[in-house]
């Protein structure tokens, strides 16, 4: 299983990857010159550059730790692929949904897609929360 720097750092053909800055004492950070166009290039400017001037770094231990044990092996699944994402490459999306078998529903999103799109994610959790059809 790859793990969430993985999946963002390695290259996709056709597909750009996550901005990442190199890792700092052990922490990675989104380009904050390049996060608002990477992580909500459809959401206000305003907005976006708040969020990159607000994040918070990430540690590398949890986003390089590999899942043993993932829940979409026992349980039923459901994925909204952001096909306008520019932190985890779309196809990578369809991959990783296509393989836990999950219900999927695509939107043209980038990846903050519960600011562009907050209905849309409402309606796709309520959809999840009442299960299979």
């Amino acid at each position: 299983m790859a793990g969430v720097f993985d999946l963002a750092t390695a290259p996709t053909p056709g597909e750009e990857g996550a901005p990442l800055l190199p890792p700092s004492d052990g922490f990675i950070l989104v380009d904050p010159a390049k996060f608002p166009a990477a992580f909500a290039a459809d959401v206000d400017i305003s907005t976006t550059r708040f969020m990159a001037a607000a994040q918070v770094p990430w540690g590398l231990g949890a986003v390089r730790t590999k899942i043993t044990s993932p829940a979409w092996k026992q349980k039923p699944s459901y994925f909204m692929v952001t096909a306008l994402d520019r932190m985890v490459p779309p196809s990578r999306q369809r991959s990783m949904a296509a393989r836990a078998g999950a219900k999927v529903i695509e939107i043209q999103s980038s990846h903050a897609v519960m600011l562009s799109h907050p209905k849309d994610v409402v309606d796709f959790i309520t959809s999840a929360a009442a299960g299979p059809k």
